[in-house]
């Protein structure tokens, strides 16, 4: 058995469920923040204090939850899961030490709750926004201790996609829209975009297809959908043929607490958008989230390596057969009231000292000679090197 397998074998399972209050000492602290944005997110969960976290048995399977399938969040973990397959060490029978396992989301709500609750979640892609309010009203229970950080990804912006016969924002009021699935982001957040710009709709929640469907059949009048753009599906959408077109979403003084300004573009969207054009949009932030573990316990192990291993490969994400939405990504970008994952910090912290070392004339061991890609391995293999001496204190 090869040494990347050995390490990963660990001594047991940790059996137990993980509850707010003494047990809670176990985990990493966060400090709290006040973020802006209504109290109440609009979900309809039972008995939401009392969620209980129990723990996988698979020691080598991180469980990622992510966006509905035609979105790009799940294309990214996807792309996670392909690119971190390749490249380790196997055991005899072809076992990995880290497998990254795609779970179906929403993107929204459900997908914190899924990751607070269900056992083979260790990560989820969350809107920054939503994952503030729920710890903010205390919707599932005080999460401030039971959730970090990883990284800050991208941004995911509204498409709002309407008949012919609708010009403006005001003509979709009392018109039915499609905000996705209940208590997707695109639920929660639609709505609440809606209302503040004073447009009262009849929404209503279909899957993509179904909702696709109703609109080129007009039984709908539009679409609104939150991911980062290009959203796949749209791509292959012959709305030039039905003259189904993007409808702007002006970023007005109501939206700027929770949202950011972005726009779509002929090149985004070349079926829909004709070259030239500029469709006003917004956007909110996303961020990759894990659930907080004991420290040192198997499944802050395992999200320790798919860590090490994600960071240290995350060059290979930026090529042109990768969505591009890896380029807005910034792994040293910090997600204020909330407390990052201490092994990614740690990373980044020993990715800064070789930075540091190179920018002084003495790089020592932490700046090697050599090519770029050189210099990131030997970089990770002192990381690897220090998190055993820690792990042996």
């Amino acid at each position: 058995m090869k040494a990347g397998t050995r390490r990963w074998i660990a001594a047991g399972i940790l059996a137990m469920a993980w509850l707010a209050g003494p047990t809670d000492a176990l985990a990493q602290s966060a400090p709290s923040s006040s973020a802006s944005g209504p109290a109440a997110v609009g979900v309809h969960f039972h008995d939401q204090t009392a969620l209980r976290k129990e723990v996988s048995e698979n020691r080598y399977t991180a469980g990622f939850v992510t966006g509905p399938p035609y979105s790009t969040e799940f294309a990214m973990v996807q792309d996670i899961a392909t690119v971190l397959a390749s490249g380790q060490e196997t055991g005899p029978h072809g076992e990995v030490a880290l497998r990254v396992l795609p779970m179906v989301g929403t993107g929204g709500v459900r997908n914190i709750l899924d990751l607070l609750t269900l056992a083979g979640a260790d990560m989820a892609i969350a809107p920054v926004v939503l994952v503030n309010r729920l710890r903010d009203a205390k919707t599932f229970g005080d999460i401030r201790h039971k959730l970090v950080y990883i990284t800050l990804l991208h941004t995911e912006e509204f498409h709002l996609l309407v008949r012919p016969e609708i010009k403006s924002l005001a003509d979709l009021a009392g018109k039915t829209v499609s905000l996705g699935e209940e208590d997707s982001a695109e639920d929660v957040l639609g709505r609440e975009a809606f209302d503040a710009l004073g447009v009262k709709i009849n929404a209503v929640n279909l899957g993509l297809d179904a909702a696709l469907d109703q609109l080129q059949h007009g039984q709908i009048s539009a679409v609104l959908l939150l991911s980062g753009k290009p959203i796949k599906p749209l791509l292959a959408l012959n709305a030039r043929l039905d003259d189904i077109h993007f409808l702007p979403i002006p970023f007005s003084q109501a939206l700027q607490r929770d949202f950011l300004p972005s726009k779509l573009e002929h090149a985004d969207y070349p079926n829909i958008i004709a070259d030239g054009q500029r469709i006003e949009t917004v956007a909110i932030q996303s961020a990759l989230f894990a659930y907080n573990w004991p420290p040192h316990s198997p499944r802050y192990d395992l999200l320790e390596n798919f860590t090490t291993s994600f960071f240290s490969r995350f060059s290979e994400f930026l090529g042109p057969d990768h969505p591009a939405k890896w380029h807005e990504v910034n792994l040293a970008a910090r997600l204020e009231g909330w407390e990052r994952f201490r092994p990614a910090g740690r990373w980044l912290s020993l990715q800064s000292m070789g930075a540091d070392a190179g920018r002084n004339g003495n790089a020592g061991a932490a700046n090697p000679p050599g090519n770029p890609s050189e210099q990131k391995e030997q970089l990770f293999r002192e990381f690897l090197k220090w998190r055993e001496r820690q792990q042996g204190k």
